[in-house]
C-alpha cells in the first residue's frame, strides 16, 4: 500500500481522536506507571485487524473525498477585481 502524504492534509482532530478511541482498549498501563510513565500495546487479534483495515479504507475514501472537494473550491477561477 502507497503511502498517501498528499492526504495527510485533510486529516482533522476529530478523524484521528476515532482512530484511538478504536485501539484505546488495547492500551495497558505497566504496573509501575505512575513511577515511570510508560505502558504497553497488547497485541490485536485478526478480528481486530479486520476492523482496522476496514476503517483504514474508509478513511482513506473519506479523505479523498475531502481532496476533490477542497480541489473542486481550489480549481474554480479568480472572480476579476472591480476597477476603483
Amino acid at each position: 500500500m502507497k503511502l498517501r502524504l498528499d492526504l495527510l492534509e485533510h486529516l482533522t482532530d476529530q478523524d484521528i481522536l476515532e482512530e484511538v478511541l478504536a485501539n484505546n482498549h488495547r492500551y495497558k498501563p505497566e504496573p509501575n506507571f505512575s513511577k515511570t510513565g510508560v505502558g504497553s500495546l497488547s497485541s490485536a487479534s485478526t478480528e481486530e485487524r479486520a476492523k482496522e483495515e476496514e476503517r483504514s479504507t474508509a478513511l482513506i475514501e473519506k479523505l479523498k473525498k475531502r481532496l476533490q472537494q477542497n480541489g473542486q473550491k481550489n480549481s474554480e477561477p479568480p472572480s476579476p477585481s472591480p476597477k476603483s
